[in-house]
């Protein structure tokens, strides 16, 4: 049975799905799907999985030289994600 929706409604879908606290990776494996298939940019969500395995992004953070490195606790990987230091930066 195909499931047929248009880009507004996919957009609620996924906005929906990163409300939840917790997700899979087979999920989010879909929900990134959907997103390529209608062309929508995931911008701020894509912070929270991680690159490799899909996973909810948790495990230690450090941070050096504007990037802010987290390292994923399921699979290990570092997944770097670039700080803007202009708006930290007193003038």
């Amino acid at each position: 049975m195909r499931r047929d929706i248009n880009k507004r409604q996919a957009m609620e879908e996924i906005n929906e799905f990163f409300k939840q606290e917790e997700f899979t990776s087979e999920n989010m494996k879909k929900i990134k799907r959907m997103a390529m298939k209608y062309k929508i940019r995931l911008g701020e969500y894509r912070r929270m999985f991680c690159k490799k395995c899909l996973s909810k992004l948790k495990g230690k953070t450090t941070i050096r030289k504007g990037y802010k490195n987290i390292k994923c606790r399921v699979c290990g990987a570092t997944n770097r994600q670039r700080i803007n230091l202009n708006k930290y930066l007193l003038t």
